[in-house]
């Protein structure tokens, strides 16, 4: 009782200090993991969330990267192709700047001979412009008038390998190939042409010569005459040879025979032994009573195919059927082996042939020696092939170096060069006027040149190329306006 009595005990005073104020909050620190609603699996589930979607981005990146990769190479081809397209019309605009200098210089009577001398192309000898091609008449008889452009008519598609040369028959519109499958076929080209001028027409050979035990490499051709009409019709005499190192004499058959008539064995006429090599090259001369060839055994050979000289050979050469070998010319024993022949016609007597060690040799028959020599008739590359010019003392020679040289015939220099083809020129044919050279390339083109200007008047896309080799071999008929080429994809084709 006496507790409950007692007063209340008395309230302490406060301790001196400052004046009272709210009390501070708490010390800082992490907040309770039951405020934030964050653990472990959450973290880690975020984590992943984002690295999905960075790897989601980074593949769209990609995607887009490479989409603009492929748009920048499209526009620079583009670019590049704009840029050729660019200077090809630069090139052709200076070659037809250069063509009409040239026009202003040049009289209207035409060009002597000594223009041959002047100065060249230069640079400009590269410049090629293709015109529009004219069209011509196959079948007419009138003879060949000098053509500034040519266009395809027929396709010769009978062939089974490479064809390496071809000759038109002088006296009718046809024309021989020889082929690497061991076979010639004689081709009649009056055929009627269609309406329409850029369509091409198929056509089947009228005869094919079987007898070559391996590629067939070269033919040439000479006119028929009385001793030739033999009762098969014959149209002229056809000479080939090949790798078998032989030269067959052919009798041409009538243009009219019957392709499906049965072998007739006075179509071969002989063979020609003598040769121990490859023959890579045939020439008549313009009689057409000598024929000279050149062989991978290194000689030059002249013969009478059809044996009216009488007597055998100086050179102790075989024959069979009739011809003789009239001489034998190997003393450029130090030029190589010969790749190439062909006869002067302004002087009947002699002989050009090309090397392989890019010289030219002018022959004297009479004296069966060597009297002219051009050690860079080919540059230093090989000479694929020589022409004479029909009534000029000049030769032109086509070289792997893909040059086309012309050479005096009576110093041996040469009078001007230039730069024809983009690839080797494997082939040349001078027209009956002398005025046009055609030339052709493995770069797969046919060239036609202005023989005095010197400039490319024309270019034809002709065949395509196969183990890099493309057109092989070119020919103008010498009466009637046709030209013609052969090539790697076993295809002649004729042009007008």
């Amino acid at each position: 009782m006496a507790a409950e009595r007692a007063p209340p005990a008395r309230a302490q005073p406060p301790p001196p200090g400052p004046a009272p104020g709210p009390a501070p909050g708490p010390a800082p620190g992490p907040e309770p993991a039951a405020r934030t609603g964050l653990s472990l699996p959450g973290i880690l589930h975020f984590i992943q969330h984002e690295w999905a979607r960075f790897e989601a981005e980074k593949g769209r990146w990609e995607a887009e990267r490479a989409e603009l990769q492929a748009q920048v190479a499209f526009l620079q081809g583009e670019r590049q192709g704009q840029e050729s397209l660019k200077l090809d019309l630069v090139r052709r605009i200076r070659m037809l700047e250069f063509a009409l200098k040239q026009e202003r210089k040049i009289p209207k009577n035409g060009v002597p001979a000594e223009a041959l001398a002047l100065d060249g192309l230069g640079d400009l000898a590269e410049l090629t412009v293709t015109n529009d091609n004219d069209g011509g008449d196959v079948t007419s008889g009138r003879p060949l008038s000098p053509k500034r452009s040519w266009s395809p008519r027929l396709t010769l598609r009978s062939h089974y390998d490479a064809v390496r040369a071809l000759a038109f028959v002088p006296c009718h519109p046809a024309l021989v190939t020889a082929s690497e499958d061991a076979t010639l076929k004689l081709w009649n080209l009056q055929k009627p042409l269609v309406p329409k001028k850029s369509a091409a027409l198929d056509v089947e050979p009228v005869y094919a010569f079987r007898g070559h035990r391996g590629p067939v490499l070269a033919v040439a051709v000479a006119a028929g005459d009385a001793g030739d009409s033999g009762d098969i019709g014959d149209t002229g005499l056809c000479c080939s040879a090949g790798a078998d190192a032989r030269i067959r004499c052919w009798r041409l058959p009538g243009l009219d025979s019957d392709p499906y008539d049965g072998y007739d064995p006075r179509v071969l006429r002989g063979v020609l032994d003598g040769h121990s090599d490859a023959v890579w090259g045939l020439a008549f001369d313009v009689t057409g009573r000598h024929l000279a060839s050149c062989s991978a055994d290194g000689t030059v050979r002249l013969w009478d195919p059809r044996g009216d000289s009488g007597g055998g050979g100086t050179s102790g050469g075989g024959t069979s059927g009739g011809g003789t070998c009239l001489s034998v010319l190997d003393g450029h024993k130090d030029h190589g082996v010969p790749t190439s022949v062909a006869f002067v016609p302004t002087q009947p007597a002699h002989l050009v042939a090309g090397f392989r060690s890019g010289a030219t040799v002018l022959y004297d028959l009479e004296a069966t020696k060597a009297t002219l020599v051009s050690p860079n008739g080919g540059g230093r590359a090989q000479v694929n092939q020589v022409v004479t010019h029909p009534s000029q003392p000049l030769t032109v020679t086509a070289s792997d170096d893909r040059a086309i040289r012309y050479l005096d015939n009576r110093t041996g220099k040469v009078v001007h060069s230039m730069v024809a083809h983009l690839d080797a020129v494997t082939c040349l044919a001078l027209d009956p006027s002398g005025a046009f050279l055609l030339s052709g390339s493995h770069d797969c083109s046919l060239r036609l040149w202005h023989l005095c200007q010197r400039t490319c008047v024309q270019e034809l896309p002709a065949h395509r190329r196969k183990h890099d080799e493309a057109v092989l071999a070119v020919a103008f008929h010498p009466r009637r306006a046709l030209s013609a080429s052969a090539g790697a994809d076993a295809l002649a084709k004729v042009f007008v």
